[in-house]
């Protein structure tokens, strides 16, 4: 199988390295320094689940270089998409097939829009990595696990075949019944915690500690949950506290990586996030008070970093 790893930072880097020790083909597209390092000596994974060196069959900044693929790993910040999917268009055939694996609910829709519903599944994982330096990935924390399906939620040969190699890489796949709910589930995970990091600049330790800062986090998952039923979407009875135990089982120090970007003063995934729940609430008229403020207490600092 030919596979593209669109984006090779904490997140396509971990995963993609994974399947790079595969016997498939698989190319990473990067750029700039860390594509030079992963040229020069491959990509360095220092990982929970066991170190290791990937060398990719390629490793280019243009996609023309490798030409059509049988699936494309997007593993872009969200903010991302709309560039990486006019730049994917080289790999896609009429067969490829393309797998967001980002933070959001709104990705499968602007790949769709400019690939074609036919090429796009949704998807999204779970991973604590970064990119340590050039050419060097680190993982820790809660095992990682990738989850993908076909938006109708049909039951697929491309998605079988596809889960098949996920797993001869030894990465976990989350097999779901409904890949819509569980993008939202992942979403009022992910957008409450977040946002109530970036705000408190504080990691999962003091989210649970301080009882009013529990409380913030325990509103905004009510609101992701409220703004996903009224849209249709299928949310498991317990999906708060399916979210609340998520957080409980993290490690004191865990942040997630909107929240490092704002602290670092770079452009982050507020829009995806925070600013989504805001935006997709009022299209159905459910009121989205706290991720408001979360939207808008951070949207100084993430303007000032896209004009730097």
């Amino acid at each position: 199988m030919k596979i593209a790893i669109f984006g090779v930072g904490g997140v396509g880097g971990y995963f993609g390295g994974r399947l790079a020790q595969t016997s498939h083909e698989v190319s990473f597209i990067a750029r700039g320094a860390h594509l030079k390092a992963i040229q020069d000596n491959g990509l360095r994974v220092d990982s929970a689940e066991g170190d290791f060196i990937a060398q990719p069959t390629h490793a280019t900044d243009t996609p023309d270089d490798i030409g059509p693929v049988d699936a494309v790993i997007v593993a872009t910040k969200a903010w991302q998409v709309a560039e990486a999917a006019a730049a994917m268009r080289p790999l896609v055939g009429a067969d490829t097939v393309v797998v967001p694996l980002l933070n959001g609910v709104e990705a499968p829709g602007q790949l769709a829009g400019a690939l074609g519903d036919e090429h796009v599944l949704g998807g999204f994982c779970r991973v604590l990595s970064s990119i340590e330096g050039p050419g060097h990935v680190v993982q820790g924390g809660t095992p990682p696990f990738v989850a993908f399906g076909e938006l109708d939620n049909s039951e697929t040969e491309r998605v079988q075949t596809l889960r098949a190699v996920f797993a001869e890489a030894g990465v976990t796949v989350q097999h779901t019944p409904d890949i819509q709910a569980a993008m939202w589930q992942k979403l009022l995970f992910i957008a409450s915690f977040s946002g109530v990091g970036a705000v408190t600049r504080s990691p999962a330790g003091t989210l649970r500690d301080v009882p009013q800062v529990y409380q913030m986090l325990q509103s905004a998952m009510h609101e992701v949950d409220a703004v996903a039923r009224a849209r249709g979407i299928a949310m498991r009875e317990d999906a708060v506290q399916h979210g609340l135990n998520l957080i409980a089982n993290l490690p004191d120090a865990a942040t997630a990586s909107m929240q490092r970007d704002v602290m670092d003063g770079r452009p982050s995934e507020l829009d995806a996030q925070n600013g989504a729940v805001v935006r997709l609430g009022a299209d159905v008229n459910v009121p989205t008070p706290t991720h408001s403020f979360l939207y808008a207490s951070l949207l100084p600092a993430e303007r000032r970093a896209r004009r730097a």
